[in-house]
């Protein structure tokens, strides 16, 4: 195997105290959310918001003198970017980044400020990873792999050390899936531990690169998409992660982006954490019931990432309201008369929502230019409340179209 049980406790010794060992608490309100015994692993805590620094600190620490006299180069949409530039900054290293152009701007401009040279190169992950392997040839420098170097790999890792350390009697854990290193060191670790202990990887649908790589029964491309987890947009899972995965995972699912932005509106509302999409993937499987072999059961969830933009934030926290249910789009027409639109809201409110945002149309509407068409925004509290408001307002005499199609 490439990497071994021993590979990861010796890596566990050599980052301590230099990585943070963040705390697993039960969560409440994640169990009674979702009838799982929910455990959170809190690594966006880490001082880069992410569980990369485990392994970029590890992988570092093994380089010879030249090769840190050298320096070396990294490959990532983000948070393997910060942790191998806060760590090489930490230890004398110079460091070089590619990134791809579709980077989150947030990670671009704390991995500046740690002191890497960042070059954005390529529309992808995969071909800013090209970037970086032609330039460290010619540079001669030391490639920092994201997911498939064995010492990094040893070093994700350490992260089931401490979760079996923290929860012994856990039941499962679900890990997200990009290149595959995080799940497949953190399933060597519990499962050497822990045999009986169900791992679970979760993928989302618009990159399911480890998914497409245990049909083809090796790494293949996959035609990723943009997704809200961009840290597991990985177009081909490692090769080392591959054969290390296979052996320790029980098995995959794959999440809906609805199911991404409703786990990070649970995440802010419940556990008043900001984490990222790809960290909040474990959790997205649990409220989309793709685990119900797991009811009742001690999970662990790695809450492996926070770097999100602010900016998106709010888009995808919009997004979970709708998959929600608490807001409502919908198109319908009101008389245009004095006190129609009164009318028409006072109506709303009777039901028990509120117009958050409302335009009128009086271009292109129907033939009576005694109406006019609105489209309407509603804050509601669920779907059965949507569907409420719906029949009112067609008892009323409204004809709406929601989604405002």
């Amino acid at each position: 195997m490439p990497v071994q049980f021993s590979d990861i406790t010796a890596a566990a010794e050599r980052i301590k105290g230099k990585v943070i060992h963040s705390p697993c608490p039960a969560s409440v309100p994640l169990s009674l959310a979702t009838g799982l015994d929910i455990h959170c692993k809190l690594e966006y805590l880490q001082r880069t918001g992410s569980f990369k620094e485990r392994g970029a600190c590890n992988k570092l620490l093994l380089l010879t003198p030249e090769q840190k006299h050298r320096g070396v180069i990294a490959a990532s949409a983000g948070n393997h970017a910060l942790g191998v530039a806060y760590h090489s900054k930490l230890l004398g290293i110079p460091v070089t980044v590619v990134m791809p152009r579709s980077a989150p701007l947030t990670k671009v401009v704390n991995c500046r400020q740690m002191g890497a040279n960042i070059i954005l190169q390529g529309s992808n992950y995969e071909e800013a990873r090209q970037h970086a392997t032609q330039l460290g040839q010619d540079q001669g420098l030391t490639l920092i792999h994201g997911f498939d170097d064995p010492a990094v790999i040893a070093g994700q890792g350490t992260l089931g050390l401490e979760i079996v350390e923290q929860v012994p009697d856990l039941d499962a854990i679900i890990v997200p899936i990009g290149g595959a290193g995080l799940i497949a060191g953190v399933a060597l670790a519990i499962k050497t531990l822990k045999p009986k202990v169900i791992v679970i990887g979760v993928e989302p649908e618009h990159a399911a690169s480890y998914v497409a790589a245990l049909k083809a029964g090796k790494p293949v491309l996959f035609p990723t998409k943009p997704t809200l987890a961009d840290g597991l947009a990985v177009s081909q899972v490692g090769e080392n992660a591959l054969q290390l995965a296979r052996q320790f995972v029980d098995h995959t699912v794959i999440v809906r982006e609805r199911d991404i932005a409703l786990a990070i509106l649970r995440l802010v509302e419940l556990e008043k954490a900001v984490v990222e999409g790809a960290g909040a993937a474990p959790l997205a499987a649990c409220l989309a019931g793709l685990v119900p072999e797991l009811a009742g059961l001690k999970v662990v969830l790695p809450l492996c990432g926070g770097n999100i933009d602010t900016t998106i934030l709010g888009r995808i926290l919009e997004r979970g309201l709708v998959t929600d249910g608490r807001l409502c789009q919908f198109v319908t027409t009101i008389s245009d008369r004095p006190g129609g639109l009164a009318a028409f809201a006072a109506l709303i409110a009777d039901e028990g929502a509120s117009i958050m945002d409302i335009a009128h149309d009086r271009a292109f509407g129907d033939g009576d230019i005694s109406t006019v068409v609105v489209r309407c925004i509603v804050e509601t509290r669920d779907a059965q409340h949507i569907a409420s408001l719906h029949q009112r307002l067609h008892k009323e005499g409204f004809k709406v179209r929601l989604g405002g199609h």
